[in-house]
């Protein structure tokens, strides 16, 4: 079996190679990459593994922008420290997703899961990934997610959604603001934590805010048809739904 480690933090990437080797010594590491370019140079070179090792957060960026760049058919194991992006993971050839740090026993069970797997559809005569994946993404929950890993000070921590008032954008990046008032940075966009978070529960107010019904205190009409949003807590600026969104928004808010 031919692997590639897909990795931009050198000891994670020794580390992993150690593990699959342990495990699978006949299995040849053909290369190690720390970056999205590189990967895309990779493959647009002709590299065709049987499987990848893959960090999501890799040094120029989101792995996903491979997948944009180059077709990748071969399985993948995702290993992350973040546990947000599972959705992602298994709409792009993932078959497991291993939360960072990682055990030597992490890696054996993906390992022995990718041979199930294999084994199954060669016995079945239809070695067919796209189907397997399909059988392996997780359903949508229809309340959505329940926490997001967030990293602070040099620690990583874990805010409820239940907690969250409401997602903004500030300084170009993405925010969670707690009905408590504390704020978190948080890596995803706006518009992948909408696609995590319940709909009943979220709307994407406009393009900076993403608010929880909760957090609504009242809404009024405004200039141009508009309708201003008003919060339990202070936002950094007026919420306005533009006239395109109000009736929808206030369906919404009626039809919960």
């Amino acid at each position: 079996m031919n692997i590639i480690i897909i990795e931009d933090e050198l000891k994670t990437a020794q580390s992993l190679q150690k593990a699959i080797l342990d495990f699978k010594p006949d299995a040849s590491i053909i290369g190690q990459y720390q970056s999205i370019e590189s990967v895309v140079e990779a493959f647009e070179g002709g590299i065709s593994p049987d499987l990848i090792f893959m960090d999501i957060q890799l040094a120029d960026g989101l792995c996903f922008e491979i997948f944009k760049q180059v077709n990748i058919t071969s399985p993948v194991v995702f290993c992350t420290a973040f546990d947000e992006y599972s959705l992602d993971a298994f709409k792009n050839n993932g078959v497991d997703y291993i939360l960072k740090p990682f055990s030597k026993d992490d890696i054996q069970k993906a390992l022995k899961k990718v041979d199930e797997l294999q084994n199954f559809f060669q016995q079945k005569n239809t070695p067919d990934w796209e189907s397997l994946l399909s059988k392996l993404s997780p359903p949508a929950a229809s309340g959505g997610k329940t926490s997001f890993l967030i990293f602070q000070q040099q620690k990583y921590k874990t805010v409820n959604v239940k907690d969250i008032a409401f997602f903004y954008i500030k300084h170009n990046a993405s925010w969670i603001m707690c009905f408590d008032k504390q704020e978190y940075p948080i890596t995803q966009s706006l518009d992948q934590i909408t696609s995590a978070v319940s709909a009943q529960q979220f709307y994407r107010i406009n393009r900076q805010f993403l608010v929880n019904f909760k957090a609504i205190k009242e809404v009024e009409p405004y200039f141009l048809r508009k309708l201003y949003v008003r919060l339990v807590i202070e936002t950094p600026e007026k919420l306005l739904v533009n006239k395109e969104k109000a009736n929808s928004f206030l369906s919404w808010m009626e039809n919960r």
